[in-house]
């Protein structure tokens, strides 16, 4: 059940709210307007009076609730109407009328509009239009002439719609900490739907936004990507002429009077005013990072896979910039990816969104290299043979995602865990799409039945307890290929399966041969050491596993 407040001003802003409750709607939405409830239950009802004129009953019904307002003339409030429209899911029961009334008594009550019992509170009316929705309304001057106390009402009704889920069985949302971007309203999905848009414009100016914040080296180039993508920049100059905020607009997204309707970077999402872009900008990139030879793909993948490490070992505001820098990342993939996968990485990158906002701020230094090596990908457009580096970089963001999912829910940031939830299934859809090809075109290419039996044995040397999973993956045919095509280039097999699985831990991978098959691809792509330094390195490796065992027999003896 999702509550909304909207306040109203203007000498006529109840008679406009009352209009608009019992007329059709912009989109003839509004199926039976008629009242549920009210401040005294005996309210004029316009959409239940078929005797007199509507027009007639909605002027007396505005004129009744108006009135506390009138009699304080020039000392009336700035804001004087509050409306709160209050949306079941699709999937909850129908509720009746009588249960409609009742949430709307809690709502106004847990507002502090209209208290339980106090018979000089504010005057209100819920309205119904349809099953699943009611719209309450009420004038922001109590009957004693007092103003109503009101302090943070928006999360009072949010936490009484919470337990009115409950009490009804309704769908149960997930309690929000404030860092939530803001809806798109029904208005602005009307005037999108109208306009031939796919999305409100809100929320293609968010992703506008995020995108050019995510590509951008310095504020100079961000401003130029949204230019080039459209997108209306007007900003806010200070006395000294320094640019103190910055507004959006879409071409063709007009008001009444054919002007372009702008959006603040605070409204379209709490990280994306002036002020905190530049935080990102500037901490991020303060001067042009030297180019790092190497394949990006592979730079960029390797980053991601520290992200896990940050998010376990590293502080909270480390951890919080790293979802910052994934967020960022999951933003631009889409762009560099097939078209047939854009849809389904477009939705990912939507819903991680929500998971780059907690209250926690987050530290920048660590995401630089992260935010470099994507950059670059999206810049350079480096090669990209046979798919396989979009795929193992999409495959390290799968485990990025969960790990993230896992840091919030230790901390309890409900909404953010269902935002990355909603990203891994969207993620893993999309990897399933362009890593089946590509395992499949590797498995076909795996080496004779010797070699693969070579390969088994290095693999129950090295890691034992992973062996048998590994072995009966699907993807082992695949994992031989790249163990032989880094053989050809002059590495040492048994030592790089050991630097591959030396990476992360194999635990929580749904398929361990296919985490070490990206794995070893890009460690086999590197160039190969010299004999001595393969010999040395195998040595260590040997040591390193066999020691557990040699302590153990040690501790025997003793």
């Amino acid at each position: 059940m999702i509550p909304k407040i909207i306040l109203g001003k203007g000498p006529k802003a109840t008679r406009r709210t009352i209009g608009y409750l019992f007329s059709k709607g912009r989109a003839n939405e509004h199926i039976d307007p008629h009242l549920v409830a009210s401040w005294n239950d005996f309210a004029p009802d316009p959409g239940r009076s078929p005797h007199r004129d509507p027009k007639e009953v909605e002027d007396q019904l505005a004129a009744q609730l108006d009135q506390p307002v009138k009699m304080l003339g020039d000392k009336a409030p700035k804001h004087t109407v509050w409306h709160c429209p209050i949306r079941a899911a699709p999937e909850d029961p129908i509720l009746t009328d009588a249960q409609w009334a009742d949430i709307a008594r809690r709502i106004v009550a847990a507002a502090g509009i209209a208290p339980e019992g106090d018979t000089e509170a504010c005057r209100w009316v819920a309205v119904r239009h349809a099953d699943d929705h009611i719209h309450i309304a009420a004038t922001l001057v109590r009957q004693d002439a007092r103003r109503p106390r009101r302090d943070y009402d928006q999360r009072a009704v949010q936490r009484e719609a919470r337990q009115i889920e409950v009490d009804y069985g309704l769908r149960r949302l997930k309690p929000g900490d404030g860092t939530a971007a803001k809806r798109a309203t029904s208005k602005e999905h009307f005037k999108a739907k109208r306009l031939g848009q796919e999305a409100a414009t809100r929320e293609v100016l968010r992703l506008r936004v995020r995108r050019a914040v995510a590509a951008a080296a310095d504020e100079a180039e961000f401003f130029a990507l949204l230019d080039a993508t459209g997108v209306t920049v007007r900003l806010k100059l200070g006395p000294s002429g320094d640019a103190l905020g910055c507004n959006f607009a879409l071409p063709g997204d007009t008001n009444d009077k054919g002007e372009p309707v702008f959006y603040s970077g605070s409204t379209l999402a709490p990280d994306l005013s002036l002020p905190k872009i530049r935080q990102r900008l500037a901490t991020t990139s303060p001067e042009p990072a030297p180019a790092r030879p190497g394949n990006p793909w592979h730079q960029a993948t390797a980053a991601t896979e520290r992200i896990p490490h940050h998010l376990t070992h590293g502080d909270d505001p480390t951890a919080q910039g790293q979802l910052v820098a994934l967020g960022a990342a999951l933003d631009l993939l889409p762009v560099t990816a097939p078209a047939a996968l854009r849809a389904k990485l477009q939705q990912a990158a939507a819903a991680f969104e929500r998971a780059t906002r907690s209250r926690i701020t987050a530290d920048f230094n660590s995401t630089r290299v992260l935010r470099g090596n994507v950059q670059a990908i999206l810049r350079d457009r480096p090669q990209d043979r046979d798919g396989t580096g979009f795929t193992m970089l999409l495959d390290a963001m799968l485990t990025a995602v969960a790990f993230a999912m896992h840091w919030h829910r230790t901390r309890q940031h409900a909404q953010q865990e269902v935002a990355a939830q909603q990203a891994l299934l969207h993620l893993q859809v999309a990897y399933a799409r362009v890593a089946e090809p590509v395992l499949t075109d590797l498995a076909n290419r795996s080496p004779s039945l010797q070699i693969k039996r070579r390969f088994a044995y290095h693999l129950q040397e090295v890691v034992p307890e992973h062996a048998e999973r590994i072995l009966n993956d699907p993807a082992w045919d695949a994992l031989t290929t790249v163990l032989a095509e880094a053989e050809a280039a002059g590495h040492n097999a048994a030592t790089v399966l050991d630097q591959a699985l030396g990476r992360r831990t194999l635990e929580d991978a749904h398929s361990p041969a296919r985490v070490l098959t990206w794995r070893i691809r890009r460690l086999g792509e590197r160039h190969a050491p010299s004999p001595r330094a393969q010999t040395a390195t195998a040595r260590h490796a040997v040591e390193r596993h066999a020691m557990p065992a040699l302590q153990q027999l040690r501790s025997r003896k003793h």
